[in-house]
């Protein structure tokens, strides 16, 4: 079946909130302990759209089944060209194509803003899903974090990703002032 990707809307976030919550109850990868109601996603989401960096929302069937999104890698001024990656896909969706789908457009949307590098921050070791995932899409491990989080009894290590967007670091940024 083929997936619909598109820019969020706050209709999405009651499914976006769901697909998260498994996330943080179920999983490590948030990082998070407590799961946020549809008003913090919403607060969230709003913030990171208001910024001008991308957030999408996968359709299948008119079910939202996964959502992706940019956001700042680090707050310095240094960084402005560079985002960290989110992607979440519902449990009944993954392994048919909607994560491809999802960082595929994220990634252009990305390159089209004038960022020139993205970060993939991944919960564990473990999660080698989302490692395959940004492999395929060029990105190359750049090292491990040990211990750098806690989560349901135990620590877990973060692995970091990296890719360059459109030239990346061979030559500068147009917006540089």
């Amino acid at each position: 079946m083929p997936v619909h990707i598109r820019p969020v809307t706050v209709d999405d976030m009651p499914a976006i909130t769901a697909i998260y919550a498994v996330e943080v109850t179920d999983l490590v990868n948030t990082y998070e302990y407590d799961v946020p109601d549809t008003a913090e996603m919403t607060r969230r989401m709003q913030d990171i759209c208001a910024r001008g960096f991308p957030y999408l929302v996968a359709e299948r069937d008119g079910q939202v089944v996964g959502y992706a999104y940019a956001n700042t890698y680090r707050s310095r001024i240094a960084y402005q060209w560079t985002v960290e990656n989110s992607v979440y896909v519902a449990a009944a969706a993954q392994g048919h194509g909607v994560g491809s789908a999802l960082l595929g457009a994220l990634i252009d949307a990305c390159t089209q803003r004038g960022y020139r590098q993205m970060v993939a921050v991944i919960g564990e070791p473990a999660n080698t899903a989302s490692i395959a995932l940004h492999e395929r899409f060029g990105f190359t491990h750049v090292g491990t974090f040990v211990g750098l989080g806690r989560k349901h009894g135990r620590w877990l290590d973060t692995v970091q990703m990296q890719r360059p967007l459109g030239p990346g670091n061979t030559c500068p940024p147009d917006n540089e002032g």
